[in-house]
Parts: C-alpha cells; structure tokens; sequence
C-alpha cells in the first residue's frame, strides 16, 4: 500500500490525524487512538471537558 493510499483517523483526545500502520493491520477497524498514551488519557480528557 502506498503513502498516498493508507487510510487515515482522527484521535478522539489530541484531535491529531493518524495513519494506517501496517502493526495495524488486521486490527484497523479496532484502533480508535493514536497511540498508548491516548488511550490511557482517554478518561481524563472527557471529565475535564465536562
């Protein structure tokens, strides 16, 4: 798969786009976060909104 091709996401808590890695693979309709420390702030970011 080519750069141009690789689907992209929008991270729920940085608001920062991500693309398709190929560790990703299998599991991309799954992945939500960007990364892992994302995904552990997940919780802190919706109760400071609130």
């Amino acid at each position: 798969m080519s750069k141009a091709q690789r689907p992209s996401k929008i991270c729920p808590v940085c608001q920062r786009p991500f693309e398709w890695r190929k560790a990703w693979q299998k599991c991309w309709d799954d992945v939500v976060y960007c990364s892992e420390r994302c995904r552990r702030r997940k919780n802190t970011i919706k109760s400071i909104e609130i």
